[in-house]
């Protein structure tokens, strides 16, 4: 028998800085003093195994994680390094930099800086314990949402029904399926048996919320929509809940990568308003999955130079507009323009386009929008 590894374990808030324990051998002069502690859980006595850390930032390498956000490296630098627009704050020119080498980020803006699992706390706005958590589903979660999504997507033109729902919704370009990655959950425990051939757990799929806890799929009869480390399903039978989501956050705005680069987005609140959207032209919409954005879809919205339609539902009840005034307000509050798009009483973006509304007629409603 060999000599038994000894497991390091590093107390967070006792003794010697954790800062200087955590990294001593990655430590990058720009993070700022030795005294600082790197993560927030910095005042019980919370045991934490290093060697478990270093594993986990081995398997999350920080620019992956970066560019899962949506970061976008912007100039190279020596040594294999890049700067880029800072994620954690709103940022104009490049001041956030990345050290792939090191898997550590020091932004010379804000002033803050780390490792992936310091990223993860302060971009989710969480503490040690819930970044940890965060990271591991996302190391773990990624490729079973894959495998998941590819299964829905093999079902959508199986089912006449499915492609029916969506033709009734206004959705109709294979081009727009294919970008959307739309796919339909028959059920039946049809996905619970696909995902257990191709090798998963099936506490794996109920960990996820794939399956339910008496082991039934958790979509069934549902048009699914793959987020950024979720699902949406929405649901055809009117006698289910319409909407959907796995457990978890839902992420940032949807499809942000395209619409960030114009200079005018539009925002809409639900994932078929985007779709006729995109299919009539308009490639700079994007998606908030509701009127109550989170603080990272915020943070996206003023991460540059940019104005911003907000396209929210026409609601009887008022809501919507009354949502789209007062997201605009803290908008405008960042310096970033915005103008109300007014739709007909009782519409929203799908059912203006579904009722036969134009491209150019929604063109217009644009121009008319309201600063």
């Amino acid at each position: 028998m060999g000599a038994t590894a000894t497991v390091e374990r590093v107390v967070l808030g006792e003794g010697r800085s954790p800062r200087r324990a955590l990294f001593a051998d990655t430590h990058h002069p720009c993070l700022g003093s030795g005294r600082a502690l790197p993560y927030s859980a910095n005042r019980g006595k919370k045991s934490v195994n290093r060697q478990a850390l270093d594993e986990l930032k081995q398997q999350i390498p920080l620019l992956d994680y970066l560019q899962a956000q949506d970061w976008q490296p912007v100039r190279p630098l020596s040594g294999g390094r890049w700067m880029g627009l800072c994620p954690l704050h709103s940022d104009h020119k490049p001041s956030f930099l990345v050290d792939p080498g090191k898997s550590l980020f020091y932004c010379y803006g804000c002033g803050r800086g780390g490792d992936v699992i310091r990223f993860a706390e302060i971009y989710h706005d969480v503490k040690f314990p819930q970044a940890l958590a965060l990271l591991r589903q996302w190391r773990g979660l990624a490729p079973l949402l894959q495998q998941a999504t590819d299964f829905y997507r093999m079902q959508l033109h199986r089912h006449g029904e499915a492609v029916a729902y969506l033709h009734q919704r206004g959705v109709r370009s294979p081009e727009l399926i294919e970008h959307m990655r739309i796919g339909y959950a028959p059920g039946g425990g049809c996905m619970r048996a696909w995902l257990l051939q191709s090798g998963y757990p099936l506490s794996a799929l109920r960990q996820a919320g794939l399956v339910t806890s008496l082991g039934y799929d958790a979509y069934v009869h549902r048009i699914v929509f793959p987020l950024e480390g979720n699902l949406y399903g929405r649901s055809l039978s009117p006698s289910a809940p319409p909407h959907r989501f796995l457990p978890g956050a839902k992420g940032g705005l949807y499809a942000w990568a395209q619409a960030q680069s114009y200079p005018e987005v539009i925002l809409v609140e639900g994932l078929f308003d985007y779709a006729v959207l995109w299919q009539a032209g308009f490639h700079n919409v994007t998606c908030s999955l509701g009127t109550h954005l989170n603080a990272r879809q915020f943070r996206q919205l003023c991460d540059g130079p940019r104005a911003v339609c907000l396209t929210f539902d026409a609601d009887g009840n008022g809501s919507g507009q009354h949502a789209a005034q007062c997201l605009s307000r803290s908008l405008r509050e960042r310096g970033i323009p915005t103008r109300l798009v007014s739709l007909p009483e009782g519409h929203d973006p799908n059912s203006f386009f579904v009722g036969g509304g134009t491209a150019h007629e929604f063109q217009r409603l644009l121009e008319r929008a309201c600063l």
